[in-house]
C-alpha cells in the first residue's frame, strides 16, 4: 500500500456539457475524470484547478464534469457512464447523493476503473476504492470548541444556537460537521451519524440552507422568528455564513453579540473572518485533495498501487486548520492574515 506524498499545505467545470467536456494534456493513454457537485462553488473550482494542474504535470489526460445543482444525482450518473465509455482509468467523485450514486460507481469499478471519493464519502465508504477528505467531524469540533471557549463555560450554558445545515439527507459531510460542532460545544450528540436526535434545550433549530448564501439568509430569518435571542450560529459553509450575516444585520443583530462559525477556508470566507463577520472557520485544502486524487489514479494505472488511509481513519485525511482572529487558549489556530496566503476561491 502506497502512502501519497503531500504537495504542500498551501495547497468551473462546466455544468455537464457532455458533448464537450473540459480536457487537458493529451500526452498519455491515462485518462482521469473529475465529477463535482456543481461548477459554482469556489471549493469545487479549486478542486478542478488542482486536478487539472496535477494531470498536466504528470502528462495524462483530464476531463471534468459537474452537476447542474447541489443534489443533481442524475447528471453525475451520466458523467460516470460517459467516463466508462471513454475508457477512463480513474474517476474522482464528489457525490451529490452518496447512496443513490453507488450502483453506478460499482459499474465503473466493475469496468476496471479506480473510483476515489473526494471530500464526501460514499455510503458505505468502501463503495469507492479510496476516499480523500477533510476530517469533517474534526472541522466541526474545532469551531464548536472555539465557540465554547469564546463564550466561556458559564455563558455557554445559556447559549441559544442556530444550525444552518445543507440538506435533509443523513449521514453526510454536513452531519459530520454539525455533530462535530455539537461535541466541541459540549452537547450530547447521542448518535454521531444522525442529526436531530439531540435533546439539548440550547438548540433553537435546524434549517436546511442548501450550502448557499440565499439559503443561509432565509434559514437565519426563519430561526430568528423562532427566537430572536440566538447568539451562536453554526453554518455548513462560508456562503451560508455570509447569508446568515445579512439576516442578522437586517434584524439589527450585527453588533458582535452573535458568534458565527463555519467550515471551508475560501478567500471570501477568510476575508469575512478578517472583517468580523465570521468568528472562526475551519479551513480545508481542496486543491491538495484533488491533486492527490489524480496522483493516486496515475500511480494505480502505472504501478497497480493504492493509497493507504491515514492512521486510525478509514479515509486519507487531507488536513484542516482553524482560522480566527480571536484565538482561544489551548486551541491551535492561525489568524486571517496568514490564512489569506493559503485560501482558495
Amino acid at each position: 500500500m502506497k502512502t501519497l506524498n503531500w504537495l504542500g499545505a498551501a495547497g468551473s467545470a462546466a455544468a455537464l456539457m457532455l458533448a464537450a467536456p473540459t480536457a487537458w494534456a493529451q500526452d498519455d493513454d491515462i485518462l482521469v475524470g473529475l465529477i463535482t457537485k456543481t461548477d459554482t462553488n469556489p471549493f469545487f473550482a479549486k478542486m478542478r484547478e488542482g486536478a487539472a494542474a496535477k494531470a498536466e504535470e504528470l502528462g495524462v489526460r483530464f476531463q471534468a464534469f459537474a452537476g447542474k445543482y447541489d443534489g443533481d444525482n442524475d447528471t453525475q450518473i451520466t458523467a460516470i457512464e460517459n467516463l466508462i465509455a471513454a475508457g477512463a482509468d480513474g474517476i474522482l467523485l464528489l457525490a451529490s447523493d452518496t447512496k443513490a450514486i453507488v450502483p453506478t460507481v460499482q459499474k465503473a469499478r466493475d469496468a476496471g476503473i479506480l473510483v476515489i471519493a473526494l471530500d464526501t464519502p460514499l455510503e458505505p465508504i468502501d463503495a469507492a476504492d479510496a476516499t480523500f477528505a477533510t476530517d469533517n467531524f474534526l472541522a466541526g469540533e474545532m469551531i464548536g470548541q472555539w465557540a465554547l471557549g469564546t463564550l466561556g463555560e458559564t455563558a455557554a450554558q445559556e447559549a441559544k444556537i442556530a444550525f444552518l445545515d445543507a440538506h435533509e439527507s443523513q449521514p453526510t459531510v454536513d452531519v459530520k460537521r454539525d455533530q462535530g460542532f455539537m461535541q466541541g460545544f459540549g452537547i450530547d450528540i447521542k448518535n454521531p451519524d444522525r442529526r436531530g436526535d439531540e435533546e439539548d434545550p440550547r438548540i433553537i433549530g435546524h434549517e436546511m440552507a442548501g450550502g448557499s448564501e440565499v439559503g443561509g439568509r432565509d434559514g437565519m430569518e426563519t430561526l430568528l422568528q423562532k427566537d430572536y435571542d440566538i447568539n451562536v450560529v453554526y453554518t455548513i459553509n462560508e456562503p451560508t455564513a455570509a447569508g446568515a450575516w445579512e439576516a442578522l444585520k437586517g434584524a439589527g443583530k450585527d453588533d458582535g453579540s452573535v458568534l458565527i462559525t463555519s467550515v471551508d477556508g475560501g478567500c471570501p470566507g477568510v476575508r469575512n473572518v478578517q472583517d468580523g463577520v465570521i468568528g472562526a472557520t475551519s479551513m480545508q485544502f481542496p486543491l491538495l485533495m484533488a491533486a492527490l486524487g489524480v496522483e493516486a489514479v496515475v500511480d494505480h494505472a502505472r504501478n497497480g498501487t493504492l493509497p493507504a488511509p491515514s492512521e486510525g481513519l478509514d479515509f486519507y485525511n487531507t488536513g484542516v486548520t482553524l482560522v480566527t482572529d480571536r484565538p482561544v487558549e489551548g486551541l491551535d489556530s492561525i489568524p486571517s492574515e496568514d490564512a489569506l496566503a493559503l485560501c482558495w476561491g
